[in-house]
């Protein structure tokens, strides 16, 4: 059986530990942890691709920016 978890550190807790257990009792398992890399994650699908680079070239340029008010943000 082959499952990957994709989760933030913090949330590695005692019931994950348990799910994993159960999930694989009574057998072998081998862990292999690694950072994920979102940018890079995020610039497989062509079409994201397409648009994240997009985007950056637009704030390179100064182009199709969109100002919002810091008090809208609250």
């Amino acid at each position: 059986m082959y499952t990957v978890y994709r989760l933030n550190a913090d949330e590695l807790n005692h019931q994950f530990l348990e799910a994993l257990q159960t999930l694989f009792k009574d057998r072998e398992i081998e862990i292999t942890v690694s950072d994920v890399d979102e940018t890079a994650y995020l610039l497989q699908a062509e079409p994201n691709r397409k648009r994240l680079l997009q985007a950056v070239q637009n704030i390179n340029s100064g182009q199709n920016l969109v100002e919002v008010p810091l008090d809208m943000l609250q």
